[in-house]
């Protein structure tokens, strides 16, 4: 559950530091434009590979789209971390990175998986196979489908956020299909012959299903235009930082705090594990969920230390909150500092073990298992761990904030009811 972010400046005047704020806040917006330039690099490869894909769908073509959703994961997981306390991205992220998701809503599902539910009557609209349907009394035309289509109509229809049509797992789940193994090995096996062309299609519809995956591709690469251009040179997200340091510096602590404690320690790792459901992982169709916990994680590091490495291997750096927090309290700094080595150390060991094919993540949650249970747990002690050392960081420069909660953490028998 997302609790709405609450944030007050103390009166206490910030200290005199070695570096400045105003320098700090740079920094960040700095990576942040780094960041999502990456993101959008390789959103555009995805794009290549998606339409290469449906212009010749073979099992080699899809394969390399699905790597290029990979590698699209990379640095947009590191952006996570603009999220909280940047409105401006707050108020996007749910275009390209929503979850979890009614997958039915866009495409076939199997039969296990439902129909329609009070919750959600567009469930299973599938709108692949759906060149008309009836929305909210109103008669919709999807014979085209198109960006606007996906992004007007089908995206939270009904004002339902698991009516998920857009972004990275709208994509993810047209290119890999559900994940039907529950918490045994193997991811979702969509075949590439769902793109195919007069009787080598499978499941019907492949012309429109080719045309969904296409929309959904150009609209990801619109959406990250828009938040590339946010975070360059005089874009609005930028100014919201740097116009005001000090406005600026509680933002990036407030990201760091609520993406570690209530989004990644709470929902998606520990409220996963609590219920041993599979579909709680956040990449649930690919099984790249442990990528996606290490990149977040290694977002909010680089946001502390003022250093992003980008996919052409490059470094932006400058002046980092470390720096200023080092300034008014050494101990402060070296404790977060290895706090955030720490929690870096969990996710790599989750990470490498998911990455050897010898566990994936869903394998993680099953119940009894008792490794897997301990790696995810040693990624949300370390998160919970260096929560609280970025409050302690907040408290020496002066600024304090709510982080975002999450019943799994705060209140686990809300969970159970």
């Amino acid at each position: 559950m997302k609790l709405t972010l609450a944030a007050a400046f103390c009166t206490v005047a910030l200290p005199a530091f070695a570096v400045t704020p105003a320098e700090v806040v740079e920094t960040y917006a700095d990576i942040a434009a780094a960041k999502y330039e990456d993101s959008l690099i390789t959103a555009k490869a995805l794009q290549a590979a998606v339409n290469a894909f449906v212009a010749s769908p073979t099992d080699t073509t899809q394969q390399a789209a699905k790597d290029a959703w990979f590698a699209a994961r990379v640095p947009y997981q590191q952006t996570e971390v603009y999220r909280f306390g940047n409105p401006i991205v707050d108020d996007w992220e749910g275009r390209v990175n929503a979850w979890p998701l009614d997958e039915g809503l866009m495409d076939y599902v199997d039969a296990s998986y439902g129909g329609p539910t009070e919750e959600n009557l567009l469930a299973t609209l599938n709108v692949v196979s759906s060149p008309t349907f009836t929305l909210s009394g109103t008669d919709i035309d999807a014979t085209v489908i198109t960006p606007a289509l996906i992004r007007d109509t089908l995206h939270e229809a009904d004002g339902i956020e698991s009516n998920v049509a857009s972004g990275y797992h709208a994509i993810e789940f047209m290119l890999w299909g559900q994940d039907l193994n529950g918490t045994g090995p193997g991811a979702g096996a969509r075949p590439a012959s769902d793109y195919a062309t007069g009787d080598a299609c499978t499941n019907s519809n492949c012309d429109r299903r080719a045309a969904y995956l296409v929309a959904a591709t150009d609209l990801l690469v619109a959406d990250l235009e828009e938040m590339a251009a946010n975070w360059a040179v005089g874009g609005p997200a930028r100014a919201a930082v740097t116009t005001d340091p000090a406005a600026g510096l509680n933002a990036m602590l407030t990201g760091m705090g609520s993406l570690s404690y209530g989004e990644l320690a709470g929902q998606r790792m520990r409220l996963g594990l609590l219920l041993n459901d599979p579909e709680e992982e956040h990449d649930c169709f690919s099984d790249n969920t442990h990528n996606s916990h290490f990149y977040d994680g290694l977002g909010v590091q680089n946001a502390y230390l003022g250093s992003y490495t980008r996919i052409d291997g490059t470094v932006v750096s400058g002046a980092s909150l470390s720096d200023l927090v080092a300034a008014a309290d050494p101990a402060v700094d070296a404790q977060l500092t290895a706090a955030l080595a720490a929690t870096m150390d969990a996710l790599a060991a989750l990470k490498a073990k998911a990455d050897s094919g010898a566990m994936a993540y869903d394998q993680m949650l099953a119940p009894g298992n008792a490794e897997g249970e301990a790696l995810i747990m040693g990624g949300v002690n370390g998160l919970i761990a260096q929560t609280a050392s970025i409050e302690r960081a907040m408290s020496v420069l002066g600024l304090t904030a709510a982080f975002e909660g999450s019943d799994s953490l705060d209140n686990q028998n809300a969970v159970f009811q």
